[in-house]
């Protein structure tokens, strides 16, 4: 069999694995953290666990998988849990999406199949009331933008959507404060990026289906896991592959890799402490590529100069990490993710005992904790609202005091739903540190896709012919630094191993994403004009609102249908 040196332990190198030895591949897996996952790991509060109960669950940052996810949802459904479910059984859908803000009550908005035209108004009233200080026309501005990222051919999206930012594609500069608080918010929260520097490609394309998720019938726009994902997903894979006969290894990271001629001959890991040279047919890194950039040698770069690109891609990183508020009572908030619109430090939350129903929170920690409130933290550079601080200018404490007093002021209202006395503990990623000077470090930022970073993004496979790789950086359909884009870019990489080990083996499933079928003619029509060197015309004013009127009709029509007898 050839063997395959993976690289990386998270997620991509976990899918490759599954796929490579599902195809009679010779595996081994190099992770460099104690805990395997990668940035999808679910991390043990250390020694918060008393009289033989588990440690408390802490996380990098919590899971989420929208309904567009297709790479990472097909091997959940070939991961066995037991002998009756896989690990997408573990998957339940999130209902709702909650946005706040610190001068208004959070508004709750269906993100499930609305029951009736009620339902509907409902979330129509919730996203363009009033109420947000928006008017009429920004709303059919932002609309309108929308409207033209999704009937653009893929051609003109790739070129010139690629080159502008979100925020220029909005006309940032000449917003109000309003549309900022809003749009600007709803996009750094759920693509993680800044609007300012993430290319109009990138954050048009993913918002758009996100959104289109929410407006169009389905009951699956956003999902999250029933317990802790290692728990749940992690170890119940490792668990499957080991049976299939993958060696995995943690506390092992690679230290440098070995050239001649042209090919890697190996490969230095630094396995708990100490030095091993392994050898492989094939070496797939799924470093993140601030950890690959360093690795990339001289040598390597005169085999392959496009490898010149990680170095500058390492620089496109920004920070997204995780805190945990432990509740002595739960606090559900909402069936969902929660957005905190106006929050310098761009908050988002969801509490997750309302999706654990099968785990018997006693059985962690003391045995005093009824619910966990889990945040990201997507803006580490504006100062706060109560400390005046910048996050990354914070302590560990700190961070905990502002997050916690940004989180009272956005849901306690007319009524309090948080109060001081029901946190029991929390728990920082443990990702944020701090160097001997006492400046803050992120041991695992995440990749921004700015303007122009796609012509420096390598493919799966390199001019090295047995070096390949599979990492969020790597040219994918999904190009979002996310759980999906990580297990395509690893079935882009096994198809590469295939090609180049003869392999006669199926090739992994690619999907294509972001994909409107409905708006083809418009495709076609935009497609026309680009290759005559024409800008695009497709929208006004009348086709956002009749855009409008068909989504929210057809999801009302859709869930008719599926009430009716015979369509049963």
């Amino acid at each position: 069999m050839k063997k395959v040196a993976i690289l990386g332990g998270g997620v991509a190198g976990l899918s490759a694995a599954h796929e490579l030895v599902e195809r009679g591949f010779d595996v081994t897996v190099y992770e460099s953290k104690t805990i395997p996952g990668g940035k999808a790991r679910s991390i043990p509060v250390p020694y918060s666990g008393t009289n033989g109960r588990k440690n408390l669950p802490g996380e990098h940052g919590f899971r989420c998988f929208p309904g567009f996810y297709r790479h990472i949802i097909d091997t959940m459904k070939r991961i066995p849990y037991d002998q009756k479910q896989s690990v997408h059984d573990q998957l339940v859908s999130a209902r709702e999406m909650g946005l706040a803000r610190f001068d208004h009550e959070l508004v709750p908005i269906s993100t499930s199949i609305p029951k009736s035209m009620t339902g509907i108004k409902k979330n129509l009233k919730a996203l363009f009331d009033s109420d947000w200080g928006l008017n009429e026309e920004e709303v059919v501005f932002f609309t309108e933008r929308l409207w033209q990222v999704m009937t653009s051919c893929r051609e003109r999206i790739m070129d010139e959507y690629e080159r502008i930012s979100w925020w220029d594609y909005l006309d940032g500069d000449n917003q109000s404060k309003n549309f900022h608080e809003v749009f600007a918010a709803i996009s750094r929260s759920l693509v993680a990026a800044k609007s300012t520097e993430a290319s109009t490609k990138t954050f048009g394309t993913v918002l758009s289906q996100l959104l289109m998720g929410i407006l169009t019938p389905t009951n699956d726009s956003d999902r999250v896991l029933n317990g802790p994902t290692n728990e749940v997903w992690i170890d119940p894979w490792i668990s499957y592959l080991k049976q299939k006969g993958v060696h995995y290894y943690t506390n092992a990271s690679v230290r440098s890799f070995q050239l001649k001629e042209g090919k890697i001959t190996g490969v230095h890991i630094d396995r708990s402490g100490k030095d091993e040279f392994v050898n492989a047919d094939f070496y797939l890194s799924t470093l993140p590529v601030e950890a690959m950039a360093p690795l990339v040698s001289s040598d390597m770069l005169r085999a392959d100069p496009a490898l010149i690109g990680l170095k500058k891609l390492a620089k496109d990183v920004d920070w997204m990490n995780g805190l945990q508020f432990f509740m002595k009572r739960d606090v559900p908030i909402v069936n969902g993710h929660l957005i905190i619109m106006d929050s310098p430090w761009a908050i988002t939350a969801i509490s997750q005992k309302q999706f654990w129903n099968g785990k018997d929170f006693r059985a962690y920690g003391d045995g005093q904790v009824r619910g966990i409130i889990s945040v990201d933290i997507s803006e580490w550079n504006q100062p706060g609202m109560l400390l005046g601080k910048k996050a990354i200018q914070c302590t560990k404490e700190e961070i905990k005091e502002e997050v916690w007093a940004q989180l009272k002021k956005a849901l306690n209202h007319e009524k309090v739903l948080l109060r001081d006395e029901d946190v029991h503990s929390w728990f920082l990623d443990p990702d944020i540190q701090f160097d001997d000077s006492g400046k803050m470090i992120n041991s695992e930022p995440l990749l921004i896709n700015k303007v122009f970073a796609w012509s420096l993004r390598p493919y799966a496979f390199t001019k090295i012919p047995n070096l390949f790789l599979a990492s969020d950086y790597v040219r994918t359909n999904t190009d979002l630094a996310s759980m999906e884009a990580a297990n395509e870019a690893a079935r882009r990489a096994v198809n590469s191993i295939l090609d180049a080990a003869d392999s006669k083996k199926r090739k992994c499933k690619i999907w294509d994403m972001y994909k409107f079928d409905l708006l083809t003619p418009w495709h076609i029509h935009d497609w026309i004009r680009y290759r005559k060197g024409l800008p695009w015309n497709g929208g006004s004013s009348f086709c956002s609102r009749v855009v409008y009127f068909l989504l929210y009709a057809g999801k009302y029509a859709w869930g008719k249908v599926q009430q009716s007898r015979w369509f049963w």
